[in-house]
């Protein structure tokens, strides 16, 4: 261990490595600073002040997300003095808006009680529509944290539900950046701003006046995975329902070549969500607008459940067998008139890649052909 290169952290000696910052170290050696507004891999801003900690000699707390490791650092992460200064933070933010992070149903209803009582227009307050999902509520818990009456300031900026899979609450916008910074700097689309870098108030779409459909916006939902708040969340899903009441399941996006890694949220059978799995390649928790929204076919009441043929211009329900001995059949006659190479398969990115394996094997190696494709590299 290089002596040049060792701070204490909670009184355990670490090593670290030039440039990294206290944060950094941390999290490498496990212990636990919490954030808000730090987004890996793109600008730290330290704006959220939740990530601070105590150095020893140093008057003023620093944040840990933007500070440098030095050597000889002697570090305090939950120091009564840090344990303060983010209780006041905590509070602010639940003072600032629309936020009940803290509160328990009074008439002790259940999540599906309420949820069956959300008003249509979605505008109740009783209760989070992340709730149980949410990073500020999970501080709020973790440091026993309730607003402020005497300082709670209220939110009267309007809900935007115009775009057909975002809705962006602004009045649980906690103005931290996140999404800003992954727009801008992990997509690269700059669809979204701050209304006043210097002061800001709100999360704008290019002007003030203009919905995120009519944006800049491609819907990529990268904003809705880094909120850390109940500012941004799925038209589709929310107040219907909970991460406790779904079981995730990775698997890999077949939407194209890429190979994103996703988990798939499922409620009695049906995938109610998707989300990117954060930290793994190649996409590291990035999706596209079709990895992330494109799953209600899946379930959709217009699927065909029961085979048709067709026979004198008109469509007949069949039994599976009987399908597939109809396309059988057809395939042979095909290959026997007309050779293996008058035959073509498309394949889709609506069934999963093992699927699409078994469709590449079966046109190779059954029909005898190498014309087969995949719709979307069309």
């Amino acid at each position: 261990m290089d002596a040049e290169n060792i701070i204490n952290i909670n009184g355990n000696k670490i090593s670290f490595e030039k440039d990294e910052t206290i944060l950094e170290v941390a999290k490498r050696n496990s212990i636990d600073i919490p954030v808000l507004c730090h987004l890996k891999g793109a600008t730290t801003t330290g704006s959220c002040q939740v990530c601070v900690v105590e150095i020893d000699g140093s008057s003023d707390l620093v944040t840990s997300c933007s500070t440098k490791a030095e050597k000889g650092m002697n570090i305090k992460t939950e120091s009564p003095k840090v344990v303060e200064s983010r209780y006041n933070t905590i509070q602010k933010f639940l003072s600032s808006g629309n936020h009940n992070c803290a509160i328990s149903r009074s008439d002790g209803s259940d999540w599906t009680s309420f949820q069956m009582n959300v008003q249509k227009d979605d505008q109740s307050k009783e209760l989070c529509p992340v709730w149980g999902d949410c990073e500020l509520q999970d501080l709020a818990y973790r440091y026993q944290v309730t607003a402020n009456p005497l300082k709670h300031v209220p939110s009267e900026l309007p809900m935007e539900t115009a775009n057909p899979f975002i809705v962006r609450d602004f009045s649980r916008c906690i103005l931290c950046g996140k999404c800003v910074r992954a727009c801008r700097e992990i997509q690269v689309n700059d669809a979204i701003e701050f209304d006043n870098p210097e002061s800001p108030t709100k999360i704008i779409a290019s002007s003030d006046d203009k919905v995120l459909k009519d944006s800049d916006c491609v819907f990529c939902g990268e904003c809705i995975q880094v909120c850390p708040v109940g500012a941004l969340v799925e038209k589709d899903v929310r107040y219907k329902i909970r991460p406790r009441d779904t079981e995730k399941v990775r698997t890999t996006c077949s939407y194209c070549g890429v190979g994103c890694q996703m988990h798939l949220h499922v409620k009695d059978d049906k995938i109610v969500k998707v989300t990117g799995v954060e930290g793994a390649p190649p996409n590291y928790g990035s999706l596209c607008v079709k990895g992330r929204f494109g799953y209600n076919f899946i379930d959709s009441p217009e699927r065909l459940t029961t085979p048709l043929i067709k026979e004198n211009g008109e469509f007949r329900e069949a039994t599976w067998e009987e399908a597939f001995t109809h396309v059988a059949d057809n395939f042979n006659r095909i290959k026997k008139d007309h050779g293996s190479d008058s035959i073509g398969v498309l394949t889709s990115a609506r069934v999963s890649n093992e699927e699409n394996y078994l469709a590449n094997k079966f046109t190779r190696a059954v029909l005898k052909t190498n014309n087969i494709d995949h719709c979307a590299r069309l």
